[in-house]
């Protein structure tokens, strides 16, 4: 939901808005969204307050304005403007008494800046290393590659009941098999997701399950219910499937937004690895002894429980 600012809210609101919201924003990677603040008329770069001396400039409140959230961004100058000058006085103000106080000479304080400024030149020269690379002609080959070339693939749109033990299960499949709608049934004794639906998970791949739930929802047919209780590392279940179909692959508009974040992190990762790959990097132990092959080998995996190969995937997604 957009969030509208308007100007008649009253300025010690907007002013603590703006106070929370843009150090959050800074963090963050700039979206899509309003053209930047900017004056009606740049007059230059006028001194818009001093603090102690100390001039704030025009083009420093705009670049502020331009690390604000979507909403404010979108906001008029004159409203926004005027709260970020304030700001940067309060900011300057603090930062003065501090220095004043010694602060910026505490160790302490020292290292933290040198981690703020370390960070800060880390993401700057990813930026603008991966800058350029994620356009649309980028998204749409991957679309083309990872989601437009897959076959259509079959999906089941089922119901279940999920309980503790076989027992409840086959309590539970003789009250829908003597008739009793499965939704009623499954609201009144399932704990499993989507009870208070009836149980209704919704059209899932089959990929999307665990095996066994799986093999036995895309084995029935619209109106079957399974015949024996299914068991799960969840439970015990008994299914119903109300719908199949074939559906076919996510239409670039919907998949868009997910590549583009997919394609920024492997890039991301990417450039990552290979700045590490050329650095002369050397390791050593935590009481700062040589490290030897042995010291971070990765400990043996432990067996898995009789019965439950391999890791269970995900509970049906709607």
């Amino acid at each position: 939901m957009r969030l509208f600012v308007p100007s008649s809210l009253p300025r010690a609101a907007l002013m603590a808005f703006a106070l929370l919201a843009a150090p959050a924003a800074l963090a963050q990677q700039p979206a899509p969204g309003p053209a930047p603040i900017q004056p009606a008329t740049p007059p230059g770069d006028p001194v818009v307050a001093r603090v102690d001396g100390e001039p704030i400039t025009l083009s420093e409140v705009t670049a502020m304005a331009r690390t604000l959230p979507e909403e404010l961004r979108g906001a008029p100058p004159q409203v926004v403007l005027p709260l970020l000058v304030d700001q940067m006085v309060t900011q300057r103000a603090i930062v003065g008494a501090a220095r004043r106080a010694g602060l910026d000479r505490d160790p302490t304080i020292q290292a933290r800046i040198r981690r703020a400024e370390d960070q800060e030149l880390a993401q700057a020269l990813i930026a603008r290393e991966i800058a350029g690379r994620i356009d649309d002609a980028a998204i749409r080959r991957r679309y083309d590659r990872d989601v437009g070339s897959r076959p259509p693939e079959e999906e089941v749109h089922a119901r279940h009941i999920l309980v503790a033990t076989e027992a409840e299960a086959r309590e539970a499949l003789r009250e829908v098999q003597g008739g009793a709608d499965f939704a009623a049934v499954a609201t009144r004794r399932s704990t499993g997701p989507g009870a208070q639906q009836g149980g209704d998970l919704g059209f899932f791949k089959r990929g999307d399950l665990v095996p066994e739930f799986a093999a036995a929802a895309f084995a029935l047919q619209p109106g079957q219910i399974s015949e024996n209780p299914v068991r799960t590392p969840f439970g015990w279940h008994v299914i119903r499937v109300e719908e199949r179909r074939t559906a076919p692959p996510q239409p670039f508009e919907e998949a868009r937004d997910a590549i583009r974040q997919q394609l920024f992190e492997d890039e991301v990762n990417a450039t990552v690895e290979r700045i590490r790959g050329a650095a002369r990097i050397e390791r050593f132990n935590l009481d700062g002894t040589a490290e030897r092959p042995t010291d971070r080998a990765e400990p043996p995996a432990p067996a898995a429980p009789p019965g439950r190969g391999g890791a269970v995937p995900s509970v049906p997604r709607r």
